[in-house]
């Protein structure tokens, strides 16, 4: 009887589309973090990558000119998602460096960008 319901394509518009899965974001043990959603060719599950991993694997790319492994790492979350997951590396890089170094995030930040002392 329920299996049915489930097809409606009401309850489908109201849910978004999509059923959660355990493990998935947002699902249950899930958290916010990356788990299995549905499963991709060949009945292997598919992996949903958070908005840090997208991050970390798109600038590492980037810093090879690996335009593929890019392509692959933006097409993880939204253009809005992988940003902010950007901004927020080059926060937290910079404030290591900084540390590290002994100097202010300012003269960190414009250090690495080729720019005068201010």
């Amino acid at each position: 009887m329920f299996s049915r319901l489930r097809t409606l394509p009401l309850l489908r518009t109201l849910a978004g589309g999509r059923r959660s899965t355990a493990g998935a974001v947002g699902g249950p043990g899930g958290a916010g973090i990356a788990g299995t959603a549905g499963t991709g060719r060949a009945g292997s599950p598919r992996r949903r990558h958070n908005i840090f991993e997208a991050a970390a694997a798109h600038v590492a790319a980037c810093s090879e000119d690996d335009e593929d492994a890019m392509d692959e790492a933006a097409g993880w979350v939204s253009p809005e998602a992988l940003s902010f997951g950007v901004r927020e590396l080059a926060c937290r890089a910079v404030i290591a460096l900084a540390r590290e170094r002994g100097e202010s995030p300012q003269a960190v930040a414009r250090s690495l960008l080729g720019l005068p002392a201010a």
